[in-house]
């Protein structure tokens, strides 16, 4: 069975599974930071003589709960206790697997492009990898060494974004535009499954370990783990959009790319912290901090203004009204896309090489070239905006083949 068809498959299955366990992790995280927003102090004496800090009533899918919070830990260890865990391990080795099959088995295509820095495959991938690694190491010690002074939270937060920013430059400066925007939301959510793994469980577990025993509980586990909760949720809507831009070419082929990667993160950032905010001061009764979601949505308008496409110029807009010559269309295809969709090389079970097929493919090209302006892949053939305006008219007048 043909290899190119076999790792599509892997692709959709690894996909799925990691859109799948993304959901899982991503939502469990979300409940638990507006939980945590959210608790109130008890009035029930044996509460707080149980050791409950904090305590919410919720209602939900027709019965009511009523999920309690302790200072440190209960004074008895439960027999039955569930750890959040595995929806982290799942999204990252999902997430991992998919990443391996789509740009490192293909890294002479989606990681290198030689327009933007010439180096061999083997470099490409050996580089990526040590962004993922780099970036859990730098963030680590940060955490480490400012995380516990005074003003704490504000130092590591302003290390970290200088630190994003600077990985995003560089990555767009190494990388083919998809892979570099790809690969920062991948360093982050590798950081994200590493605080879980290095940090959150373990300090849960010497937590069990201790209570067990009869031990004092040792709060700063507790507090470790919060620490770097609350970043896995700040990080959550960055990663999501430099995941999801490698499906809009416009985002990432600009000259100044890694700004706009930047922007559209720092954007999901604010909105994220907007509600974070929201639920503490829904309990503290105060007024809800929106002018952070308020900020992080002009941002996101602004780069939707700064990469809108420029007027037509004179002379595209009198090369619309003419009638379209199929065979101008045809001598863009053939000079930009036939060299990967032919008779012999047949990307994604795609051929051009003749009038009829280009028919039979025209609204896939339409939606690639034109819409999404993913294909040419980096832009290798280098298409020009002219010849992408020519398959636009050619399509929006019925494709014709002759």
């Amino acid at each position: 069975m043909d290899t190119a068809y076999l790792l599509d498959w892997a692709n959709l299955l690894l996909r799925w599974a990691h859109v799948i366990t993304a959901i899982a992790w991503i939502g469990s995280s979300f409940y638990f930071v507006f939980l945590d927003s959210s608790l109130t102090k008890p009035e029930d004496p044996e509460l707080v003589k149980k050791g409950v800090d904090g305590e919410l009533w919720a209602v939900h899918g027709g019965g009511f709960y009523h999920p309690q919070k302790y200072l440190v830990a209960p004074r008895q260890m439960p027999e039955n206790l569930h750890w959040f865990y595995w929806e982290a391990y799942s999204t990252w080795l999902t997430g991992f697997g998919l990443f391996t099959v789509l740009y490192l088995f293909n890294a002479g295509t989606f990681l290198v492009d030689k327009s933007v820095y010439d180096w061999s495959a083997g470099a490409a991938i050996g580089a990526s990898l040590g962004f993922l690694v780099v970036c859990w190491g730098v963030y680590d010690i940060i955490c480490r060494v400012f995380g516990r002074r005074k003003n704490g939270d504000l130092i590591v937060g302003a290390c970290i974004f200088a630190f994003v920013v600077l990985a995003s430059w560089l990555a767009c400066q190494l990388f083919a535009g998809r892979a570099a925007f790809l690969l920062v939301g991948a360093m982050l959510a590798t950081t994200m499954s590493a605080n879980v793994f290095f940090w959150i469980i373990p300090g849960q577990r010497k937590v069990v370990a201790q209570l067990k025993a009869g031990q004092p509980v040792d709060p700063v586990h507790g507090w470790r783990a919060k620490q770097r909760s609350v970043h896995n949720t700040y990080f959550t809507l960055p990663v999501l959009i430099a995941m999801l831009s490698n499906h809009y070419g416009w985002l990432y082929a600009g000259k100044h790319n890694w700004l706009v990667l930047v922007l559209l993160m720092l954007a999901g950032a604010l909105i994220r912290h907007s509600f974070v905010a929201r639920h503490k001061a829904g309990v503290q009764g105060r007024r809800a901090p929106w002018e952070h979601a308020v900020i992080g949505t002009v941002l996101v308008l602004g780069v939707a203004i700064w990469l809108a496409p420029p007027p037509s110029s004179a002379g595209a807009i009198a090369a619309a009204g003419k009638p379209v010559n199929f065979a101008e269309v045809k001598s863009v295809i053939e000079q930009r896309c036939v060299l990967c969709h032919n008779a012999q090389l047949q990307n994604k079970g795609v051929a051009l090489h003749t009038p009829e097929l280009l028919k039979q493919h025209a609204q896939a090209v339409y939606q690639q070239a034109v819409v999404l302006k993913l294909m040419p892949m980096n832009n290798a053939t280098q298409i020009t905006e002219d010849e992408r305006a020519l398959v636009k008219r050619w399509f929006e007048a019925g494709a014709p083949a002759n």
